[in-house]
């Protein structure tokens, strides 16, 4: 066992020796404090209710909505024709759910930061796709395939130690977008406590929205959880292609069409019965723990999504394996 766990540092060392990797991480630093400083300068932080006057302030806000909105209204019906963009009213919304339920805003802080960049684990896959599309293929590709196996150890072994090494990189790249965020929105927002809560509103196009208190810490939980299922499912179907074809770029290039076209090939097929079983309608399992737990399909489930996914994550390693060790690889 103890040979397993050196062939894994070995993978993972091979992966953080280049500098491409080094690179990635750099890349998303620098977005990271990009969006902090953007956030810092135009965002709205809620700072001006963070006083004892905050009632006051919200409710001269809302006096200035409603004349806006009554200015908006008088021009609307003497310019039917024009194009005009009113003031925002779900903002007085919000602020008398505040002031009935006596409620001092939370002001934006590391917690909040770290929430809005769950956007940046779409980056995290595709850092992890270009590592599992390279790290079988370009064993093949540079002819050190040969030396891993000439070792006394098992091609099974081999083609595991490089898949823990792909999910390593990716749980680690998590959480450097998970610390990194917290560390630079602590640094220019602050923190807003051990156990912050936001009040957000339960439908956002709804002229009249409700509002409602979400816990910050679980919020981000469950955020970035389930963004893993499709992390995990991307990178093990990279790692495949890699595996099967033995081509990087192939296994990087259908692997990113597929994540940003999933959505709108499950879109296009939703007339079907069968598009339930595509992969990528499963692939989101945070539509089944809101809304009651409404179904994304008729005749879905959670436990159809997890059986869907738990069988291709079984095909795309089975035939990770199947490939890699009957493959001949003498003429390498």
């Amino acid at each position: 066992m103890s040979r397993f766990f050196r062939l894994v540092f070995n993978e993972e060392f091979k992966v953080y020796i280049r500098k491409s990797t080094w690179i990635m991480y750099i890349f998303m630093a620098v977005i990271i404090i990009g969006l902090g400083v953007m956030t810092k300068t135009v965002g709205d932080l809620e700072d001006r209710y963070q006083q004892d006057n905050w009632r006051e302030v919200m409710q001269d806000e809302n006096k200035k909505l409603e004349k806006e909105n009554e200015e908006y209204q008088k021009k609307l019906e003497e310019n039917a024709d024009d194009f005009i963009v009113g003031p925002d009213m779900s903002r007085v919304t919000k602020n008398n759910y505040y002031l009935e339920n006596n409620i001092q805003p939370t002001q934006y802080g590391a917690w909040q930061f770290v929430k809005d960049n769950e956007l940046l684990l779409s980056l995290v896959s595709l850092f992890t796709i270009i590592v599992a599309a390279g790290i079988v293929a370009q064993e093949f590709r540079w002819g050190t395939i040969k030396l891993l196996l000439i070792r006394p150890i098992s091609r099974t072994q081999i083609l595991l130690s490089k898949y823990i090494s792909v999910l390593l990189f990716a749980l680690l790249t998590l959480l450097f977008v998970f610390i990194f965020s917290w560390i630079i929105g602590a640094l220019l927002f602050g923190v807003e406590g051990l156990n912050p809560e936001i009040i957000v509103s339960t439908d956002i196009f709804a002229d009249n929205p409700d509002f409602t208190n979400l816990n910050l810490i679980k919020e981000i939980a469950s955020g970035y959880g389930f963004k893993i299922v499709n992390l995990v499912m991307m990178a093990t179907f990279a790692f495949m292609i890699s595996a099967v074809f033995r081509n990087g770029t192939l296994a990087i290039g259908v692997a990113v069409f597929l994540m940003f076209t999933g959505n709108s090939i499950v879109a296009f097929f939703s007339k079907y019965s069968w598009s339930k079983y595509i992969l990528f309608s499963n692939t989101n399992l945070k539509p089944y723990f809101e809304n009651g737990g409404s179904p994304i399909a008729e005749g879905m489930s959670l436990g159809f999504s997890i059986t869907i996914l738990i069988v291709y994550y079984v095909v795309f390693l089975l035939l990770s394996w199947i490939f890699f060790a009957k493959r001949d690889v003498a003429g390498q």
